[in-house]
């Protein structure tokens, strides 16, 4: 299958190009920083080159986009044009080269407000039935390019599978409370419990998507591990998060004291990955009882792709925490 990737010299973009090059496809990175995983050096709004690149093409996956990081540099438009326009001319490239999927990857913050909800109320439950309410530009442009996706599926029947992406990233917190009161290990280990994603399963959620595009039609995704909470412990989780995941994991507190680790105190949301378990077949294997069963025999809980790909900033320049470039 001879696969376009674009976003090839970013965190996923470059794990995705490992991945299907490993699996024998023919890859081409498309980014508009050059780096060892990007072929076409170019911007997805030279609506020319994104034809030329897309022709002869199989699949398109689409992990290019202004990130939230980007809000403080840049303007609304760019967010616009980049997030926006650039994925209309990915999807009419592909829907005129009659590709047999297109797989957008999204986020989780597009659901935006809805992930907090009112003080005294229960933690959210999220799936992929809850309606998105963005509170900045990143959201409203990715939640427009993933209307974009279903519409060039209704008026093109291009097939097209949106997945909505917890975090996954590398880099820091962005919260100065978080980072405060927080290892940073021991906070992205937390997050597995209910709002993140090893890189791993990221890849291979994609590569199901590829795989089931043309028998889906059109289809989102809600992409995070497995929590371990039901419906039912929503109310205690926002009141005392800790006692829920002692009850559901005895171990896990021994293992964190051994680390001077804190348990969260409060989860306010539940990121569901149910439907892409059931449809896509997926199966993650980096949760937050697997991360625990490693800490207990001093392994790292990331995976290695995770690790060897390592974080790469958001910005050629260094802008702050979360935006640092490191190798």
């Amino acid at each position: 299958m001879r696969i376009i990737v674009t976003g090839s010299s970013g965190h996923l973009g470059e794990a995705l190009v490992r991945a299907f090059r490993e699996g024998d496809h023919e890859v081409v990175g498309m980014d508009i920083r050059a780096s060892p995983s990007t072929d076409v050096i170019g911007s997805l709004l030279d609506a020319a080159l994104v034809r030329r690149c897309v022709e002869g093409a199989d699949a398109v996956v689409h992990a290019a986009t202004l990130h939230k990081p980007h809000i403080g540099t840049h303007s609304r438009q760019e967010f616009v044009d980049v997030n926006i326009s650039g994925t209309l001319n990915l999807l009419e490239a592909g829907a005129d080269a009659r590709i047999s999927a297109f797989v957008f990857s999204s986020t989780t913050s597009m659901f935006g407000r809805a992930l907090t909800p009112p003080p005294g109320a229960p933690a959210a439950w999220i799936t992929e039935d809850v309606v998105p309410t963005p509170r900045n530009i990143y959201g409203v442009t990715k939640s427009a390019a993933e209307d974009l996706c279903e519409l060039m599926h209704r008026d093109r029947g291009l097939p097209c599978v949106v997945l909505r992406i917890s975090r996954f990233f590398p880099e820091a917190d962005d919260s100065d409370d978080m980072r405060t009161t927080f290892d940073d290990l021991n906070l992205k280990v937390n997050e597995l419990l209910h709002r993140r994603v090893d890189l791993y399963d990221v890849v291979d959620v994609h590569r199901l998507a590829l795989e089931r595009a043309v028998f889906l039609g059109f289809a989102r995704y809600v992409v995070s591990a497995t929590t371990p909470f039901e419906m039912a412990d929503l109310a205690e989780l926002r009141l005392d998060a800790a006692a829920v995941v002692r009850r559901l994991f005895p171990d896990s507190e021994h293992v964190y004291a051994d680390r001077g680790w804190k348990l969260p105190p409060t989860i306010d949301r539940v990121y569901v990955n149910a439907r892409a378990r059931r449809e896509l077949g997926w199966a993650p294997q980096y949760d937050f009882g697997r991360a625990i069963d490693r800490l207990r025999v001093g392994e790292d809980p990331r995976s290695a792709l995770a690790r060897s790909v390592g974080a790469k900033g958001y910005h050629a320049t260094p802008t702050g925490v979360y935006t640092t470039e490191r190798t």
